[in-house]
């Protein structure tokens, strides 16, 4: 969920296009490609689609450094959802809780998706077998349009809001949505952003000075389309607002540009915009309760998502060990795991990241 944005400095980007690296830069034709690829992935499900349509929808879900940590079996009475731990970021997240986060937010995907299809279902959490989430066919589940149209549109808005207060009634939708056993969201607003904003800065000071963090960081962004295309997952930087640029040219601005003085001052100007923070709480720390934080955490974005609003996650006070219980306070749960974090408000659409093919998500 911890979806890092690219830092570039303008001027020195003009200052090194010359001799033809801007017309590289523009790469109109590969953006036609990535946006074609985009299209695909987010066409609407069809009538009594079958499984692997299902699945499609539940990649759309996010994913830490939307690295896709999951994988998806079929059989007769459902389909399981399965982790992908060669797609782990121990850096940022030695514990393994933001894949099963993300496995969450995809099953509920599959449930919402299924629910609309001929195949109804249930999920229900297996910790005894290799499958972590269990989509059983069942009758019963009641479709929900508005959460299920939000899907495919569903995108997180790493860029700056403006500032407008959420209203009650939204408010109360978000919360009405996402609710799921097991999991507390406290919504954070007034004086309590400026608190949540310098846990913001502090945790990303503390990572820009971790090099391992920085490493892993580096390994999944995607400078281009081209790129982008090629691997079906990671971090692209137009997806973030940022500048699209050759591997070689975005290695070395990334190197140049990427330090946690650029990057605080990014991340104060968005939480300046930002009129309210969600924050998410497992009742225990283990991978049942972390998949049901994923569940809500999918719910609230897809009811943000249909009441026009914008979101994105900003989890280093999550990520950063420390400064947890701070976090925790500041939501009045002491003593409490916060394990996710997103702000909400009104805001400009970016691209969309891309998803691989269900065909490499199949096992």
């Amino acid at each position: 969920m911890n979806r890092r944005a690219l830092f570039v400095a303008g001027g020195t980007v003009i200052a090194l296009s010359v001799g033809g690296v801007a017309a590289a830069v523009s790469r109109a034709d590969a953006m036609h490609d990535y946006d074609s690829a985009v299209l695909r992935n987010r066409q609407a499900l069809a009538a009594n689609s079958a499984a692997s349509g299902l699945v499609r929808y539940a990649t759309l879900a996010p994913s830490g450094h939307n690295t896709q940590p999951w994988r998806f079996r079929l059989h007769d009475g459902g389909i399981d959802v399965v982790p992908d731990f060669t797609r782990r970021t121990p850096m940022v997240d030695p514990d393994d809780h933001h894949p099963f986060i993300g496995l969450g937010a995809a099953a509920e995907n599959l449930a919402l998706a299924a629910a609309v299809s001929s195949t109804p279902g249930e999920w229900c959490f297996d910790p005894s077998s290799s499958a972590t989430i269990v989509l059983r066919y069942a009758p019963g589940r009641i479709g929900e349009p508005a959460l299920f149209t939000a899907i495919p549109r569903r995108r997180s808005s790493r860029t700056v809001y403006d500032g407008k207060r959420i209203s009650t009634s939204d408010q109360a939708a978000l919360i009405a949505a996402a609710k799921v056993p097991g999991v507390d969201i406290v919504l954070l607003e007034g004086s309590a952003l400026s608190t949540a904003r310098n846990l913001v800065l502090t945790g990303n000071t503390l990572q820009m000075a971790d090099a391992a963090f920085v490493r892993e960081l580096t390994r999944w962004i995607r400078f281009n389309p081209e790129r982008a295309l090629a691997t079906g997952d990671g971090l692209f930087s137009a997806a973030s607002g940022s500048t699209v640029l050759p591997d070689w040219l975005g290695s070395a601005m990334f190197d140049r540009a990427f330090n946690a003085a650029s990057e605080n001052d990014k991340y104060a100007l968005q939480l300046r915009s930002t009129p309210l923070i969600a924050v998410f709480f497992g009742a225990e720390a283990d991978p049942h309760h972390w998949t049901g934080v994923g569940r809500a955490a999918q719910r609230f974005a897809l009811q943000a998502t249909a009441l026009g609003l914008a979101q994105a996650f900003m989890n280093q006070p999550v990520e950063v060990a420390a400064l947890r219980p701070a976090l925790a306070a500041l939501a009045e749960l002491p003593g409490r795991r916060p394990d996710l974090m997103m702000r909400i408000g009104h805001g400009p659409t970016l691209p969309f990241s891309l998803r691989r093919p269900v065909v490499a998500v199949l096992t």
